[in-house]
């Protein structure tokens, strides 16, 4: 009857710990964190005012596609004056070509004319290049996330007129205390949850911070050591599923930790098991306990002392003489 009633107290026991540890799992907050995304921001090269915005925010664009325009006056009449410093250039060497050929002129001043036209030729590439960046297209596909500066504004050089958030350049940033670090790895599933989100949202981990925030670390004291927490950073497997700026609960992947606990358990088991031989060395003693009765004898070794004390009684007739 005992070993029926600690068997079922061990099966209460048992039952009460899984209960409790699904108590537990399922009011677990997780680590929290929110949404990010690397945006691409496109500006000008130079000052000017904007005078024509082909997107708004929320629009899908893909690569090529016209962003906005700035004002090409200043670019225009560059260019402009430079064509005509070229033509200039193109004529010198023309006549300086010409009488080179009759011998009426001479190397020096031939080879001075072809350096100029060279040189009006790079000023008139460069005027072209600055005009054709007067008008921005859409270096990456992805979605307009906000616009800075709408038509008739005046944008200085590389302030960004609009920023685009691509796809894929979506992550999750979240912090992990010090004492669940050593349980996350680069490349870990996560799952994520956030309100009214889809239930099947997951995350890769790509970034793990080596430093710690929100404690100095020279204090490594064990009080503190409980508020040391990494920055972690992941990448969602459906970034159109999610907002920039969204709260979120990372959860790890129960998979993991399953596959790591028994791990954990087979060599306590297999202690146990070896521990059972040394349960039977007491067995093993009792040769000891028999050695202990063979000295038994020794211990009368005092009893043959005991005639010596009558000696006095043997110097009793000396006594008498």
């Amino acid at each position: 009857m005992m070993s029926s009633r600690t068997f079922l107290r061990m099966a209460a026991a048992i039952v009460l710990v899984v209960s409790l540890a699904g108590c537990t799992n399922r009011r677990d907050p997780g680590f929290q964190g929110w949404v990010e995304a690397d945006m691409i921001f496109v500006s000008p090269d130079e000052f000017g005012r904007v005078t024509t915005l082909h997107v708004r925010e929320g629009d899908e664009v893909k690569i090529g596609d016209p962003l906005y325009s700035v004002d090409d006056d200043l670019q225009l009449a560059d260019l402009n004056q430079n064509k005509a410093m070229l033509a200039n250039a193109q004529q010198s060497y023309d006549r300086a070509s010409s009488l080179r050929k009759t011998g009426a002129g001479t190397q020096a001043t031939l080879d001075a004319a072809v350096s100029e036209l060279r040189v009006a030729e790079a000023r008139v590439t460069t005027s072209e290049t600055r005009l054709a960046r007067r008008k921005a297209f859409a270096p990456v596909a992805g979605t307009i996330q906000q616009i800075y500066f709408r038509e008739g504004e005046m944008v200085a050089a590389q302030r960004p007129v609009l920023s685009i958030m691509p796809p894929g350049n979506m992550k999750l940033r979240f912090f992990v205390p010090e004492t669940e670090l050593p349980k996350l790895s680069i490349g870990d599933e996560v799952r994520v949850t956030c309100d009214n989100c889809a239930p099947d949202l997951t995350a890769k981990i790509y970034f793990i911070s080596t430093t710690a925030e929100y404690t100095p670390p020279v204090i490594y004291s064990l009080d503190e050591r409980n508020k040391l927490v990494y920055l972690i950073q992941a990448r969602p497997s459906r970034p159109d599923a999610l907002r920039v700026g969204q709260p979120i609960s990372v959860y790890l992947n129960p998979r993991a930790s399953d596959a790591k606990t028994p791990e954990a358990k087979t060599p306590e088991a297999k202690t146990s098991e070896a521990r059972t031989p040394e349960a039977k060395t007491p067995e093993a003693k009792t040769p000891e306990a028999k050695t202990s009765d063979s000295k038994s004898p020794d211990i009368k070794t005092p009893d043959f002392k005991a005639p010596d004390i009558k000696t006095p009684d043997i110097k009793s007739p000396v006594a008498e003489e």
